[in-house]
């Protein structure tokens, strides 16, 4: 009878302690600036320098490859879903701020994208090819010394 008890005790102990583990609150994830749209307003054109920038929104998340006064700062919050879509993650927020500043560090355009603005977005079905059996110089010169330390008296035959 003692040891029914403490069985069916243990078992009630065991749920008890994985339920206590579940929250019903939702587990948020941040990534990049938080609160990028208020601190947006902050900003002012043709008033607002570098230093103002990244006094307010920090060092930016990216900047453009092609012109290097495009800074790009982003800001996405996502949290697990309900129990019925097994924890599945869920986008909350997802914001984008395009800054442009010219040549005297002073903040020249803005634009703010918002998770609705990006659904507008039309993206090119253009697809582009690489020609990637064109080796570059260093991927040459370097792919030469690792097979000479390989193969130092060139004794290995070459199979194609």
């Amino acid at each position: 009878m003692y040891l029914v008890f403490m069985k069916n005790f243990l078992y009630l102990f065991l749920i008890f302690f994985f339920i206590s583990n579940c929250t019903l609150n939702k587990s948020l994830s941040h990534h990049g600036v938080k609160f990028l749209e208020k601190k947006n307003k902050k900003l002012l054109i043709e008033k607002t320098n570098k230093n103002d920038i990244i006094k307010i929104l920090g060092p930016p998340s990216t900047k453009s490859k092609f012109d290097e006064d495009l800074w790009i700062y982003i800001e996405r919050t996502t949290s697990t879903s309900r129990i019925t879509k097994l924890g599945k993650k869920v986008l909350l927020i997802n914001n984008v701020l395009i800054l442009e500043i010219d040549s005297n560090g002073l903040l020249k355009e803005k634009i703010f994208l918002n998770k609705e603005d990006m659904k507008e977005i039309k993206f090119s079905e253009v697809i582009t090819v690489l020609n990637t059996k064109k080796k570059s110089f260093v991927y040459n010169f370097l792919s030469s010394m690792r097979k000479k330390m390989n193969d130092p008296l060139n004794k290995k035959k070459i199979i194609n």
